[in-house]
């Protein structure tokens, strides 16, 4: 069988009532990876003790810029490395202007050798927003592209709600890409409006094709479905099953 990871934000509120639980179910539907997101709960040695338990693993952690400022990185540096953790996920940024792109792009080509030297690979994740122009008219994953040598997560839903291919743009990252997450919804009405996240198999993304797709390259696929109905253990149980069965 194969192995998948699920993005913790999915069971946010499990994650609230009781982390330790809430890994337990996890393991217990069949996902072998676990993805961080928020900071380090418990404490990183208290969340390795518990993946180990479960017998999880860190995939990736999604990490806020702010804890890659001077004064942070040598303790979100060892943190990665009591997880076994050797990739670090910028999960969002205010892109919102050329300025805020630039200090984004500085932050990056300033941290990753740094992070490279520990063993610690850094990505970017995208939502629609860096697929859509800012407003200097910048896009702004295509600047992080052309402008940095980070690695990509590619949320396949996001980049399929702006427009894009997302087996496509999986096939134009190509060694740049780390992972993906597999997510599944419909499409917002207008450039900035809400979409709407569903389980896999519930919405209009091409999920199957991203899957093939994502076979084909060898990548990690890590699920994240967001909406928590009716709640999130059960949405990412829902998931995993869909994922089954395209595995028959």
């Amino acid at each position: 069988m194969r192995e998948y990871g699920l993005q913790l934000y999915s069971i946010r509120n499990a994650i609230t009532e009781n982390y330790h639980d809430a890994l337990r179910q996890v393991a217990e539907m069949g996902y072998k990876m676990a993805e961080l997101y928020g900071g380090m709960g418990p404490g990183a040695q208290t969340l390795r003790s518990w993946m180990d338990e479960f017998g999880l693993r860190v995939s990736g952690t999604h990490t806020k810029a702010a804890d890659l400022a001077p004064d942070m990185l040598s303790q979100t540096i060892a943190d990665h490395h009591t997880l076994g953790c050797d990739t670090l996920i910028i999960p969002h940024y205010d892109i919102s202007t050329a300025e805020k792109v630039d200090e984004l792009v500085n932050l990056i080509n300033t941290v990753q050798p740094v992070l490279e030297k520990e063993g610690i690979t850094l990505a970017f994740h995208n939502h629609s927003r860096e697929f859509w122009p800012n407003e200097a008219g910048q896009l702004t994953h295509f600047e992080l592209q052309k402008r940095t040598d980070i690695k990509f997560e590619l949320d396949t839903f996001w980049t399929f709600n702006a427009g894009y291919d997302p087996c496509e743009m999986m096939e134009k990252l190509a060694d740049r890409l780390i992972a993906i997450h597999i997510k599944d919804g419909f499409k917002s009405e207008a450039v900035g409006a809400k979409a709407h996240g569903m389980p896999l198999g519930m919405g209009e993304a091409p999920v199957p094709a991203v899957y093939a797709k994502a076979l084909a390259m060898k990548l990690p696929i890590i699920v994240e479905s967001e909406t928590q109905t009716p709640d999130g253990p059960t949405e990412a149980r829902i998931c995993m099953d869909y994922l089954r069965s395209l595995e028959k």
